[in-house]
C-alpha cells in the first residue's frame, strides 16, 4: 500500500533543556513517505523544528514511551495526539513484556536474533536480580500451582526483561513462547522457545504478558517512566573483574544487537549485565572525553553515541585470572573495520562494522578503564 507525501503520524513528546531547566512540550509530525520529522512548541505555539529529514530514524522508532534522538536531542514520545495516529499504531506498534529466565541467559544472543527474525523490535533491555517479593508479585494474579518453585527460579540468577514490539505484540509473542509445558511445546509448536530452550513446567525457559492490561502494568514496573520517582528492580552489574562493552546505535538501529550479544556469548564470555541508554550530548562527551584531541574522529565518535539508543554491557570471565579487558579488545578488533577485515575477519568490527565511527562496538581500551566506564553507564548514568 502506497503512503501519501502528507500522511503523518503526531505525538505528544517533551525534551529537557539541561542549560535553561526547562522541559519542553511538543507535538511531533512524523511523515513515514519520506522519513521527516517536525516539532511544534505547544506553550509558544509556534515551529520549533520544520519539516525535514533527520538521519538514524526510521517509523519503529516511533511509539509511546520511545526516546528519539533528533539532532542531538532526546525528545521522549509521551502519548498520541490524535485519534488517527493512535488508531493506527495501537496494534501494529503494540507492546508487551517479556523475560528470559535464568536459566537461558547465557543463550541470550541465540533467543534474540530469534525475537528479531520474528519480525518484533526490542524497545527496551535489562538485566536484573529479581528479590523474591518481586518474583512473587510477578505471578501474583496467576493461578499458578507451582508458585514457590517458579519463585525460587526465577530469584536463583540473573533475568533479562524484555519490552517487545510489534504487530499484535502480545498474542505473536504467546504463539513464539509456546505451551508451558516444554514437553506440550515440542510436540504442538516445535519451533517455539519453550520446545528449543524449555526443561519443564518451571524451567521454561521466557514469560509474557497475558493481556494488554498486564503488560502495560508489568512494563511500568521494569521500566518505570523516567519523570515518575518510581524505580525498577536494580542493575546487575559487580564493578570487578569486568570491562565495558557498547554497541553503539548504527548496529543497534540495524537489529544486530543479538548477532553480536551471540558472539561475545559464543567466545566464552559472561555478560554479568545489560541495558538499554539513550546518551545525551553532555554525557556522551564527558565518556569520550579521554579521547579528545588523541583521536581526529572524536566529534563523530560524540555525534555517534548520542545518535540513537545503544546497548551497554558488563562483560566478564569464568576465569578470574583471565585478562577480560585486553582479550576481549582483541575480539573487538581494529577500530577500523576495513583494516579488521584484512587482519582480523573474524572479529566484531569486521564482521559488523562501517566505518572508523560506526565500528560496531566501543570496547575498554586500558586495564583500568573497564570498571570505571561500567561504572559510568550502571552506576552514575542509570536512574531506572
Amino acid at each position: 500500500m502506497s503512503i501519501e507525501h502528507n500522511e503523518k503520524y503526531i505525538f505528544e513528546a517533551e525534551w529537557y533543556d539541561k542549560i535553561a531547566c526547562i522541559l519542553k512540550k511538543f507535538y511531533l509530525y512524523y511523515y513515514p513517505f519520506d522519513n521527516t520529522v517536525e516539532l511544534f512548541d505547544i506553550k509558544t505555539r509556534k515551529t520549533f523544528l520544520r519539516r525535514t529529514k533527520c538521519e538514524g530514524i526510521q517509523a519503529k522508532d516511533f511509539y509511546v514511551g520511545a526516546t528519539v534522538a533528533i539532532f542531538s536531542r532526546s525528545i521522549r514520545i509521551t502519548d498520541y495526539a490524535d485519534s488517527t495516529t493512535r488508531t493506527k499504531l495501537q496494534t501494529k506498534m503494540q507492546k508487551t513484556f517479556a523475560i528470559i529466565k535464568p536459566t537461558v541467559v547465557g543463550k541470550l544472543g541465540e533467543i534474540l536474533k530469534y525475537i528479531v527474525a520474528s519480525h518484533f523490535h526490542v524497545a527496551n533491555i535489562k538485566m536484573v536480580k529479581l528479590t523474591q517479593e518481586q518474583a512473587t508479585d510477578l505471578y501474583k494474579d496467576k493461578e499458578e500451582a507451582n508458585i514457590a518453585y517458579i519463585v525460587n527460579y526465577l530469584t536463583s540468577g540473573p533475568i533479562v526483561a524484555l519490552e517487545l514490539l510489534g504487530d499484535h505484540a502480545i498474542t505473536h509473542w504467546q504463539e513464539l513462547m509456546g505451551p508451558e509445558d516444554p514437553n506440550e511445546a515440542i510436540a504442538k509448536a516445535p519451533s517455539s522457545l519453550r520446545a528449543c530452550y524449555g526443561k519443564d513446567n518451571i524451567h521454561n525457559a521466557v514469560y509474557g504478558s497475558d493481556s494488554e492490561e498486564v503488560a502495560e502494568k508489568e512494563l511500568q514496573c521494569f521500566f518505570p517512566n523516567p519523570k515518575t520517582s518510581k524505580k525498577g528492580p536494580a542493575n546487575t552489574a559487580t564493578l570487578e573483574n569486568c570491562t565495558c562493552c557498547i554497541i553503539r546505535p548504527h548496529a543497534v538501529q540495524a537489529k544486530l544487537t543479538g548477532n553480536i550479544i551471540d558472539d561475545v556469548q559464543k567466545a566464552g564470555y559472561t555478560i554479568s549485565a545489560v541495558q538499554k541508554f539513550v546518551v545525551n550530548p553532555f554525557d556522551a562527551e564527558e565518556f569520550l572525553e579521554v579521547y579528545k584531541g588523541v583521536l581526529p574522529d572524536y566529534a563523530a565518535m560524540v555525534g555517534e553515541l548520542q545518535s540513537g539508543p545503544c546497548i551497554v554491557m558488563e562483560i566478564k570471565h569464568k576465569d578470574d585470572k583471565y585478562d577480560v579487558q585486553g582479550e576481549f579488545r582483541k575480539l573487538c578488533g581494529p577500530m577500523d573495520p576495513d583494516i579488521a577485515r584484512q587482519i582480523r575477519p573474524d572479529t566484531l568490527r569486521a564482521k559488523y562494522g562501517k566505518t572508523k565511527v560506526q565500528n560496531a562496538v566501543h570496547c575498554s581500551d586500558l586495564p583500568e578503564d573497564g570498571i570505571l566506564e561500567v561504572e559510568y553507564f550502571f552506576k552514575i548514568l542509570d536512574n531506572s
